[in-house]
């Protein structure tokens, strides 16, 4: 039996990356800019405003983005 992993550990890549936040107070939900379903999108969760920021995220392709 094992007890250590022996693969390298890989290091996670991160990058600011723009997001938008909903702008409810009781909704915490977030979507990164590559992933939104519209120019100005609406909260998925309970249908909000939301609003452009930026976020330290780890570095995530969208390959349906260029559709």
């Amino acid at each position: 039996m094992y007890l250590y992993n022996k693969k390298p550990i890989e290091e996670i890549i991160t990058k600011e990356t723009k997001i938008w936040t909903c702008t409810a107070n009781a909704c915490n939900c977030w979507v990164r800019d590559n992933f939104k379903s519209s120019d100005e999108p609406l909260c998925p969760i309970c249908k909000s405003p939301m609003a452009a920021q930026t976020k330290e995220l780890q570095v995530v392709d969208n390959p349906c983005s260029s559709f």
